[in-house]
């Protein structure tokens, strides 16, 4: 097998996002999306904290401590992009604004229910952060993650083990190992990392997988409406 890297995973979904969304990277894996953007496709970044027409990472020795993403790194802000209130930036997410979410998690069950912060397993106090009202006010949420833990266990599911995010939300899953829908008959595997079979694939899952049809994957909105 050879399994993506973080930025060949982050190539990957960059690859997938339609020319004239708006998309919100979510903090930690997706935003490496922002420096893969293919050229001449114009994908305006959203960040939670207040950015719109986010750029890739600035090159080292350039970055502005003023402008950072949600996840306080450094970013750039393209031609035409702007910052403001918190508040506004919410408002765009609740309203229904945002046509893409990409998260990170550290589950998704093969319904779309998604977990992605808080484990239970130590006694720090999380905080669901923006996370919740990504995944119910965004048009589709995309989660970008490693196939497993670090100690490998499955990271896709039948059923989440750790508190929801959000229930049913998940459309499309970008691993190292493979690119997943959700469809309404669980994971269905659209493409897989090079040397990666089936066979391996299902030995890593905790649901069961089948191949993906030409059939576009199930949108959020869709899905909360039935």
């Amino acid at each position: 097998m050879q399994p993506w890297s973080r930025t060949q995973m982050a190539a990957r979904a960059a690859k997938d996002i339609p020319d004239g969304w708006y998309c919100n990277l979510g903090i930690g894996m997706p935003t490496l999306i922002a420096d893969h953007i293919p050229e001449g496709r114009e994908v305006v970044l959203h960040s939670e904290n207040g950015i719109l027409g986010m750029g890739p990472a600035p090159e080292k020795g350039q970055e502005d401590a003023w402008l950072i993403n949600a996840g306080k790194q450094p970013v750039t802000l393209h031609p035409g992009g702007s910052y403001f209130h918190h508040a506004d930036s919410f408002a765009m997410i609740r309203g229904g604004h945002i046509d893409l979410c990409v998260l990170g998690a550290f589950e998704v069950a093969a319904n779309g229910d998604i977990a992605n912060w808080a484990t239970s397993e130590n006694d720090s106090a999380p905080a669901v952060g923006g996370a919740m009202d990504l995944a119910a006010g965004a048009k589709r949420v995309w989660v970008m993650m490693e196939h497993t833990t670090k100690d490998g266990r499955p990271k896709l599911v039948e059923r989440c083990s750790y508190p929801l995010t959000a229930m049913r939300a998940v459309a499309r899953v970008y691993t190292n190992l493979a690119v997943l829908d959700v469809t309404e008959e669980g994971f269905a595997v659209r493409d897989l990392a090079p040397g990666v079979t089936m066979e391996e694939l299902r030995a890593v899952t905790a649901a069961p997988l089948r191949e993906a049809t030409a059939a576009p994957p199930r949108d959020a909105r869709e899905t909360a409406a039935g």
